[in-house]
């Protein structure tokens, strides 16, 4: 599975090169519902077990201010020091997990996508060789958990779903995987990450 990513990732229109995707980042007049978007990326850690291959994602903590105790990879803003997308989420998720940037193969991108909390967030994708120690931050982690590859890659375990939002339904991604209910952003990317490596 670790070549198959690594070719997958060769294909057009998605590269690892840093400089392969320039306008990721927002320009500065590029809003979402009033807001001005600011620069954001995520790492998707693919975990290549001996066993299978996994998805290695975190819960938010409940005192956070926005998205408490939601699913998500780790990831956030671009601070000045970035010089990219893969330096934010390589940042970030030694901040967020205590996995350092030695450890990671970065691999590519997925497609970025815009929040309704103000982002822009730029997918990376890297791929982690176990053991692994990981060490949540505890101001921002709750727990750090993994789910199969395989799990992600069948369609049937994706799904469309709504709530009431201002008198209109507003429909989301979800992956519901055990007691853990992902959605939003995460859904999406992990959608993004079905599709562009297909079914196992």
């Amino acid at each position: 599975m670790r070549d198959r990513i690594r070719e997958v990732f060769k294909g057009p229109g998605i590269s690892p090169r840093p400089h392969a995707a320039r306008n990721v980042w927002p320009a500065p007049a590029d809003a979402i519902d009033g807001m001005l978007l600011r620069s954001a990326a995520v790492l998707v850690p693919l975990v290549d077990h001996e066993d299978g291959m996994t998805v290695l994602l975190t819960r938010r903590t409940d005192s956070l201010s926005a998205h408490a105790g939601q699913i998500s990879f780790p990831g956030g803003g671009l601070e000045a020091s970035d010089a990219s997308p893969e330096d934010t989420a390589l940042r970030e998720t030694e901040e967020e997990i205590g996995i350092t940037r030695t450890q990671i193969e970065l691999v590519g991108r997925l497609k970025a996508h815009d929040t309704r909390t103000g982002f822009r967030v730029l997918p990376v994708v890297g791929l982690l060789t176990p053991p692994l120690s990981t060490v949540p931050a505890p101001s921002e982690v709750a727990s750090i958990f993994e789910v199969p590859l395989d799990f992600i890659l069948d369609p049937a375990n994706h799904r469309l779903e709504a709530h009431p939002d201002g008198g209109a339904n507003r429909q989301y991604r979800a992956v519901p995987y055990g007691e853990h209910y992902i959605w939003g952003l995460t859904a999406r990317v992990l959608f993004d990450l079905l599709h562009v490596v297909g079914k196992p």
